[in-house]
Protein backbone atom coordinates (compact mmCIF):
# COMPACT_ATOMS: atom_id res chain seq x y z
CA UNK A 1 0.00 0.00 0.00
CA UNK A 2 1.27 3.30 -0.58
CA UNK A 3 2.01 5.91 1.67
CA UNK A 4 -0.03 8.85 1.74
CA UNK A 5 1.18 11.68 0.76
CA UNK A 6 1.51 14.95 3.30
CA UNK A 7 -1.37 17.15 3.11
CA UNK A 8 -2.28 19.61 0.03
CA UNK A 9 -3.32 22.72 1.07
CA UNK A 10 -4.12 24.19 -2.10
CA UNK A 11 -7.62 25.43 -2.60
CA UNK A 12 -9.74 22.78 -4.35
CA UNK A 13 -10.78 23.13 -8.12
CA UNK A 14 -14.44 24.24 -8.59
CA UNK A 15 -16.84 23.77 -11.09
CA UNK A 16 -19.76 25.82 -11.51
CA UNK A 17 -22.92 24.35 -13.57
CA UNK A 18 -26.20 25.03 -14.65
CA UNK A 19 -28.75 23.04 -16.38
CA UNK A 20 -27.39 24.20 -19.83
CA UNK A 21 -24.43 22.08 -19.22
CA UNK A 22 -26.67 18.94 -19.25
CA UNK A 23 -25.86 16.64 -22.17
CA UNK A 24 -28.66 15.44 -23.86
CA UNK A 25 -28.04 13.63 -26.64
CA UNK A 26 -26.28 10.68 -25.34
CA UNK A 27 -26.93 7.32 -27.32
CA UNK A 28 -25.64 4.01 -26.66
CA UNK A 29 -24.33 1.39 -29.49
CA UNK A 30 -26.05 -2.15 -29.79
CA UNK A 31 -22.61 -3.72 -28.84
CA UNK A 32 -21.42 -4.35 -25.52
CA UNK A 33 -18.12 -1.92 -25.62
CA UNK A 34 -20.20 1.08 -26.99
CA UNK A 35 -18.35 4.17 -27.55
CA UNK A 36 -18.76 7.72 -26.15
CA UNK A 37 -22.13 9.27 -28.24
CA UNK A 38 -21.05 12.94 -27.57
CA UNK A 39 -16.92 14.40 -27.43
CA UNK A 40 -16.07 14.66 -23.73
CA UNK A 41 -17.19 18.04 -21.93
CA UNK A 42 -16.07 19.63 -18.62
CA UNK A 43 -16.95 17.54 -16.59
CA UNK A 44 -15.76 14.22 -17.81
CA UNK A 45 -12.24 16.09 -18.21
CA UNK A 46 -12.04 17.53 -15.21
CA UNK A 47 -12.95 14.27 -12.83
CA UNK A 48 -10.95 11.77 -15.30
CA UNK A 49 -8.07 13.87 -15.06
CA UNK A 50 -8.09 14.52 -11.21
CA UNK A 51 -8.64 11.17 -10.46
CA UNK A 52 -5.78 9.88 -12.82
CA UNK A 53 -3.50 12.42 -11.38
CA UNK A 54 -4.49 11.30 -7.84
CA UNK A 55 -3.71 8.00 -8.64
CA UNK A 56 -0.29 8.48 -10.12
CA UNK A 57 0.69 10.49 -6.73
CA UNK A 58 0.38 7.76 -4.75
CA UNK A 59 -3.18 8.93 -2.78
CA UNK A 60 -4.84 5.38 -3.34
CA UNK A 61 -4.48 1.87 -1.28
CA UNK A 62 -3.45 0.53 -4.32
CA UNK A 63 -2.72 0.73 -8.17
CA UNK A 64 -5.60 0.13 -10.11
CA UNK A 65 -4.62 -1.29 -13.60
CA UNK A 66 -7.27 -2.59 -16.15
CA UNK A 67 -9.49 -5.11 -14.36
CA UNK A 68 -10.08 -8.51 -15.77
CA UNK A 69 -13.47 -9.06 -16.52
CA UNK A 70 -16.09 -11.55 -18.42
CA UNK A 71 -19.76 -11.33 -19.03
CA UNK A 72 -21.49 -14.35 -17.32
CA UNK A 73 -23.49 -16.63 -19.79
CA UNK A 74 -27.09 -16.08 -19.45
CA UNK A 75 -29.65 -13.75 -20.11
CA UNK A 76 -29.01 -11.19 -17.15
CA UNK A 77 -25.27 -10.14 -19.15
CA UNK A 78 -23.75 -10.03 -15.41
CA UNK A 79 -20.74 -8.06 -15.85
CA UNK A 80 -18.12 -9.67 -13.45
CA UNK A 81 -14.67 -8.04 -12.47
CA UNK A 82 -11.53 -9.48 -10.94
CA UNK A 83 -10.84 -6.31 -8.15
CA UNK A 84 -8.51 -9.06 -5.05
CA UNK A 85 -7.29 -5.77 -3.80
CA UNK A 86 -10.40 -3.73 -3.12
CA UNK A 87 -11.15 -6.66 -0.83
CA UNK A 88 -7.76 -6.63 0.93
CA UNK A 89 -7.09 -2.97 1.40
CA UNK A 90 -10.32 -1.23 1.87
CA UNK A 91 -11.50 0.25 5.04
CA UNK A 92 -12.80 -1.71 7.67
CA UNK A 93 -16.83 -0.69 7.71
CA UNK A 94 -17.61 0.74 10.77
CA UNK A 95 -20.19 -0.78 13.07
CA UNK A 96 -23.68 0.61 12.23
CA UNK A 97 -26.22 -0.45 14.57
CA UNK A 98 -29.74 1.28 12.84
CA UNK A 99 -30.68 2.49 9.21
CA UNK A 100 -31.43 5.75 11.37
CA UNK A 101 -28.11 6.33 13.35
CA UNK A 102 -26.76 9.07 14.07
CA UNK A 103 -23.07 11.19 12.41
CA UNK A 104 -19.96 9.94 14.88
CA UNK A 105 -17.59 12.54 14.84
CA UNK A 106 -15.30 10.61 16.44
CA UNK A 107 -14.83 7.81 14.07
CA UNK A 108 -14.24 8.06 10.18
CA UNK A 109 -15.21 10.94 8.58
CA UNK A 110 -14.94 12.75 5.15
CA UNK A 111 -13.52 15.84 7.17
CA UNK A 112 -10.88 13.71 8.23
CA UNK A 113 -9.66 12.96 4.52
CA UNK A 114 -6.03 14.39 2.91
CA UNK A 115 -6.88 17.39 1.43
CA UNK A 116 -5.12 16.08 -1.92
CA UNK A 117 -7.53 13.24 -2.02
CA UNK A 118 -10.54 16.71 -3.36
CA UNK A 119 -10.43 16.56 -7.37
CA UNK A 120 -13.52 19.20 -6.91
CA UNK A 121 -16.17 21.00 -5.52
CA UNK A 122 -19.36 20.99 -7.71
CA UNK A 123 -21.44 23.84 -7.18
CA UNK A 124 -24.73 24.97 -9.18
CA UNK A 125 -24.94 28.12 -10.37
CA UNK A 126 -28.57 29.06 -9.37
CA UNK A 127 -30.30 31.62 -7.47
CA UNK A 128 -32.85 29.19 -6.16
CA UNK A 129 -30.70 26.73 -3.66
CA UNK A 130 -32.82 23.52 -2.06
CA UNK A 131 -33.14 24.33 1.90
CA UNK A 132 -32.35 21.58 4.39
CA UNK A 133 -33.61 21.31 7.85
CA UNK A 134 -31.14 19.60 9.72
CA UNK A 135 -31.20 18.78 13.77
CA UNK A 136 -33.19 22.37 13.77
CA UNK A 137 -31.41 24.61 11.35
CA UNK A 138 -31.85 25.66 8.11
CA UNK A 139 -29.13 24.96 5.99
CA UNK A 140 -29.03 26.22 2.19
CA UNK A 141 -26.36 23.63 0.91
CA UNK A 142 -25.50 24.14 -3.03
CA UNK A 143 -21.42 22.95 -2.70
CA UNK A 144 -20.65 19.05 -3.45
CA UNK A 145 -17.23 18.35 -2.84
CA UNK A 146 -15.72 15.47 -4.99
CA UNK A 147 -13.13 13.65 -4.00
CA UNK A 148 -11.19 10.18 -4.83
CA UNK A 149 -12.54 7.12 -3.37
CA UNK A 150 -8.87 5.62 -2.30
CA UNK A 151 -10.13 1.75 -2.80
CA UNK A 152 -11.59 2.15 -6.13
CA UNK A 153 -13.93 -0.41 -7.98
CA UNK A 154 -13.54 0.94 -12.07
CA UNK A 155 -11.54 3.97 -13.02
CA UNK A 156 -12.48 7.14 -11.74
CA UNK A 157 -14.37 5.72 -8.74
CA UNK A 158 -15.03 8.96 -6.85
CA UNK A 159 -17.22 9.82 -3.78
CA UNK A 160 -19.76 13.05 -3.73
CA UNK A 161 -19.91 14.79 -0.46
CA UNK A 162 -22.49 17.05 0.47
CA UNK A 163 -20.86 20.03 2.49
CA UNK A 164 -18.64 17.68 4.54
CA UNK A 165 -19.24 20.89 7.41
CA UNK A 166 -22.66 19.53 7.70
CA UNK A 167 -21.99 16.59 9.54
CA UNK A 168 -24.93 14.81 7.51
CA UNK A 169 -25.27 10.95 8.27
CA UNK A 170 -25.96 8.43 5.50
CA UNK A 171 -29.51 9.56 4.87
CA UNK A 172 -30.45 10.64 1.29
CA UNK A 173 -31.28 14.12 0.89
CA UNK A 174 -33.15 15.94 -1.87
CA UNK A 175 -29.73 18.14 -2.66
CA UNK A 176 -27.78 14.61 -2.44
CA UNK A 177 -30.18 13.20 -5.21
CA UNK A 178 -30.80 16.17 -7.46
CA UNK A 179 -26.99 16.28 -7.46
CA UNK A 180 -26.36 12.64 -8.36
CA UNK A 181 -29.29 12.95 -10.92
CA UNK A 182 -27.47 16.25 -12.50
CA UNK A 183 -23.78 14.07 -12.26
CA UNK A 184 -24.97 11.19 -14.21
CA UNK A 185 -26.61 14.30 -17.06
CA UNK A 186 -23.21 16.58 -17.00
CA UNK A 187 -21.63 13.78 -18.27
CA UNK A 188 -21.34 12.38 -21.84
CA UNK A 189 -19.96 9.35 -21.14
CA UNK A 190 -23.24 6.73 -20.39
CA UNK A 191 -20.71 4.27 -18.71
CA UNK A 192 -20.57 6.99 -16.36
CA UNK A 193 -22.47 5.80 -12.81
CA UNK A 194 -23.44 7.18 -9.68
CA UNK A 195 -25.43 5.32 -6.64
CA UNK A 196 -25.90 5.02 -2.93
CA UNK A 197 -25.75 2.61 0.05
CA UNK A 198 -27.74 3.02 3.06
CA UNK A 199 -26.66 2.27 6.23
CA UNK A 200 -27.22 -1.61 6.77
CA UNK A 201 -27.00 -1.70 3.11
CA UNK A 202 -22.78 -2.32 3.28
CA UNK A 203 -22.46 1.43 3.68
CA UNK A 204 -18.94 2.03 5.00
CA UNK A 205 -19.14 5.37 5.91
CA UNK A 206 -22.08 7.26 8.16
CA UNK A 207 -21.20 10.51 6.41
CA UNK A 208 -23.48 11.17 3.74
CA UNK A 209 -21.96 10.54 0.16
CA UNK A 210 -22.73 8.63 -3.05
CA UNK A 211 -20.05 6.91 -5.26
CA UNK A 212 -19.81 7.73 -8.89
CA UNK A 213 -17.53 5.63 -11.48
CA UNK A 214 -17.49 4.26 -15.20
CA UNK A 215 -17.71 0.94 -16.35
CA UNK A 216 -16.87 0.56 -19.75
CA UNK A 217 -19.91 -2.15 -20.13
CA UNK A 218 -23.67 -2.04 -20.91
CA UNK A 219 -25.87 -2.90 -17.97
CA UNK A 220 -29.15 -4.62 -18.23
CA UNK A 221 -31.14 -1.77 -15.89
CA UNK A 222 -30.39 0.79 -18.54
CA UNK A 223 -33.55 -0.96 -20.89
CA UNK A 224 -35.28 -3.37 -18.59
CA UNK A 225 -39.06 -3.12 -19.03
CA UNK A 226 -41.00 -1.79 -16.28
CA UNK A 227 -44.66 -1.36 -15.23
CA UNK A 228 -46.09 1.92 -14.42
CA UNK A 229 -47.00 2.99 -11.17
CA UNK A 230 -47.18 6.49 -10.38
CA UNK A 231 -45.92 7.64 -14.28
CA UNK A 232 -46.46 11.26 -13.80
CA UNK A 233 -44.02 11.07 -11.18
CA UNK A 234 -41.76 8.92 -12.67
CA UNK A 235 -42.39 6.06 -10.23
CA UNK A 236 -42.23 2.51 -11.86
CA UNK A 237 -42.03 -0.85 -10.76
CA UNK A 238 -38.48 -3.47 -12.46
CA UNK A 239 -40.24 -6.12 -13.80
CA UNK A 240 -37.10 -8.45 -14.07
CA UNK A 241 -34.62 -9.96 -11.65
CA UNK A 242 -33.66 -8.14 -8.81
CA UNK A 243 -37.16 -6.82 -7.43
CA UNK A 244 -37.04 -2.98 -6.80
CA UNK A 245 -38.29 -0.23 -8.16
CA UNK A 246 -37.03 2.95 -10.83
CA UNK A 247 -37.72 6.63 -11.68
CA UNK A 248 -36.94 7.63 -14.90
CA UNK A 249 -36.46 11.59 -15.19
CA UNK A 250 -34.95 13.62 -18.39
CA UNK A 251 -33.31 16.73 -17.83
CA UNK A 252 -36.21 19.05 -17.59
CA UNK A 253 -37.79 17.11 -14.37
CA UNK A 254 -35.13 16.48 -12.59
CA UNK A 255 -36.22 18.66 -9.15
CA UNK A 256 -39.85 16.75 -9.71
CA UNK A 257 -38.20 13.60 -10.13
CA UNK A 258 -35.51 14.12 -6.97
CA UNK A 259 -38.28 15.15 -4.45
CA UNK A 260 -40.23 11.80 -5.55
CA UNK A 261 -37.14 9.54 -4.87
CA UNK A 262 -37.16 11.14 -1.24
CA UNK A 263 -40.54 10.82 -0.37
CA UNK A 264 -39.56 7.03 -1.16
CA UNK A 265 -36.23 6.89 0.64
CA UNK A 266 -37.52 8.72 3.69
CA UNK A 267 -39.95 6.35 3.84
CA UNK A 268 -38.06 3.62 3.78
CA UNK A 269 -35.42 5.06 6.52
CA UNK A 270 -38.81 5.63 8.59
CA UNK A 271 -39.61 1.96 8.30
CA UNK A 272 -36.02 0.67 8.68
CA UNK A 273 -35.62 -0.43 5.90
CA UNK A 274 -32.62 -0.48 4.30
CA UNK A 275 -32.00 0.63 0.28
CA UNK A 276 -29.65 0.76 -2.52
CA UNK A 277 -30.43 2.97 -5.72
CA UNK A 278 -27.98 3.53 -9.18
CA UNK A 279 -28.36 6.07 -11.08
CA UNK A 280 -27.34 5.92 -14.72
CA UNK A 281 -28.12 6.93 -18.31
CA UNK A 282 -31.17 4.57 -19.82
CA UNK A 283 -33.72 4.58 -22.14
CA UNK A 284 -37.47 6.02 -21.60
CA UNK A 285 -39.34 3.53 -19.48
CA UNK A 286 -41.59 1.08 -21.38
CA UNK A 287 -43.36 -2.38 -20.27
CA UNK A 288 -42.05 -4.11 -23.13
CA UNK A 289 -38.58 -4.80 -25.47
CA UNK A 290 -38.13 -1.68 -27.50
CA UNK A 291 -37.48 -1.22 -30.78
CA UNK A 292 -33.65 -0.83 -31.74
CA UNK A 293 -33.93 3.42 -31.76
CA UNK A 294 -35.13 3.62 -28.46
CA UNK A 295 -33.24 0.96 -26.62
CA UNK A 296 -29.94 3.21 -27.45
CA UNK A 297 -31.22 6.26 -26.64
CA UNK A 298 -29.60 7.69 -23.16
CA UNK A 299 -31.23 11.14 -23.56
CA UNK A 300 -32.57 10.19 -19.83
CA UNK A 301 -31.59 8.94 -16.28
CA UNK A 302 -32.97 5.76 -14.80
CA UNK A 303 -32.88 5.64 -11.17
CA UNK A 304 -33.08 2.17 -9.47
CA UNK A 305 -34.08 1.87 -6.17
CA UNK A 306 -33.73 -1.61 -4.09
CA UNK A 307 -35.16 -1.55 -0.46
CA UNK A 308 -33.54 -4.78 0.89
CA UNK A 309 -33.24 -7.23 3.50
CA UNK A 310 -30.83 -4.93 6.36
CA UNK A 311 -27.25 -6.61 7.16
CA UNK A 312 -26.08 -5.31 10.88
CA UNK A 313 -22.83 -7.03 11.46
CA UNK A 314 -23.33 -9.69 8.74
CA UNK A 315 -20.60 -12.13 7.81
CA UNK A 316 -19.93 -10.72 4.47
CA UNK A 317 -20.11 -12.81 1.26
CA UNK A 318 -16.85 -14.69 -0.29
CA UNK A 319 -17.25 -13.80 -3.91
CA UNK A 320 -19.01 -10.37 -3.75
CA UNK A 321 -21.06 -8.36 -1.22
CA UNK A 322 -24.51 -7.29 -2.38
CA UNK A 323 -24.69 -3.39 -3.15
CA UNK A 324 -25.40 -1.20 -4.72
CA UNK A 325 -23.62 -2.31 -8.38
CA UNK A 326 -24.22 -5.64 -7.56
CA UNK A 327 -27.63 -5.11 -7.81
CA UNK A 328 -27.30 -3.22 -11.23
CA UNK A 329 -25.12 -6.01 -12.71
CA UNK A 330 -21.38 -5.19 -12.23
CA UNK A 331 -20.19 -7.91 -9.75
CA UNK A 332 -16.36 -6.79 -8.51
CA UNK A 333 -15.12 -10.84 -7.35
CA UNK A 334 -12.43 -10.48 -4.65
CA UNK A 335 -10.86 -14.01 -5.17
CA UNK A 336 -10.07 -15.61 -8.63
CA UNK A 337 -11.26 -18.58 -8.04
CA UNK A 338 -15.48 -17.25 -7.42
CA UNK A 339 -14.46 -15.50 -10.43
CA UNK A 340 -13.56 -18.15 -12.78
CA UNK A 341 -16.40 -20.36 -11.30
CA UNK A 342 -19.57 -18.63 -10.83
CA UNK A 343 -22.55 -18.55 -12.91
CA UNK A 344 -25.49 -16.93 -13.36
CA UNK A 345 -27.50 -19.16 -11.43
CA UNK A 346 -25.13 -18.53 -8.56
CA UNK A 347 -25.27 -14.60 -8.79
CA UNK A 348 -29.12 -15.16 -8.46
CA UNK A 349 -28.77 -16.95 -5.56
CA UNK A 350 -26.90 -14.72 -3.21
CA UNK A 351 -28.36 -11.61 -4.29
CA UNK A 352 -32.06 -12.89 -3.90
CA UNK A 353 -30.84 -13.67 -0.15
CA UNK A 354 -30.66 -9.86 0.43
CA UNK A 355 -34.23 -9.06 -1.20
CA UNK A 356 -37.16 -8.66 0.78
CA UNK A 357 -39.75 -11.65 0.46
CA UNK A 358 -42.07 -11.48 -2.66
CA UNK A 359 -45.35 -10.21 -0.04
CA UNK A 360 -43.37 -8.16 1.73
CA UNK A 361 -42.13 -6.29 -1.35
CA UNK A 362 -45.71 -6.26 -2.74
CA UNK A 363 -47.00 -5.17 -0.10
CA UNK A 364 -44.38 -2.13 0.27
CA UNK A 365 -45.23 -1.55 -3.40
CA UNK A 366 -49.14 -0.67 -2.48
CA UNK A 367 -47.71 1.57 0.19
CA UNK A 368 -45.25 3.72 -1.98
CA UNK A 369 -47.59 3.96 -4.67
CA UNK A 370 -50.44 4.79 -2.30
CA UNK A 371 -47.85 7.14 -0.33
CA UNK A 372 -46.77 9.14 -3.56
CA UNK A 373 -50.33 9.29 -5.25
CA UNK A 374 -51.31 10.96 -1.87
CA UNK A 375 -48.75 13.63 -1.73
Amino acid sequence: MNERSTADTTMPLQFAYTDQHFVTDVRRSSGNHPGVASPPVKFDTILQAGWTDRMERGLFRYHLGDLQTRILPGSHGFVAQLNIQRGIERRKPQEILSIQQEFNAGQFNFNKINPGEIIFEMIKDTERGTALHYNGQLHQPNRMVVLVNVSPLEFGHCLFVPDPSLCLPQVLTRFAVQAGIESVLLSSNPDFRVGFNSLGAFASVNHLHLHGYYLDHKLKIESMPVKGLVPEKGFYRLLDFPAGFLFYTESEDVEKVARAICEVTDFLVDGNIAHNLFLTRGCPPCDRTQNEKTLCSRKGVRIAVWPRISCFGAKEESAFNVALCELAGHLPFKNKKDFELTTEKDVIDIIQRYLLPDREFQRLEQQLTHHLIDL
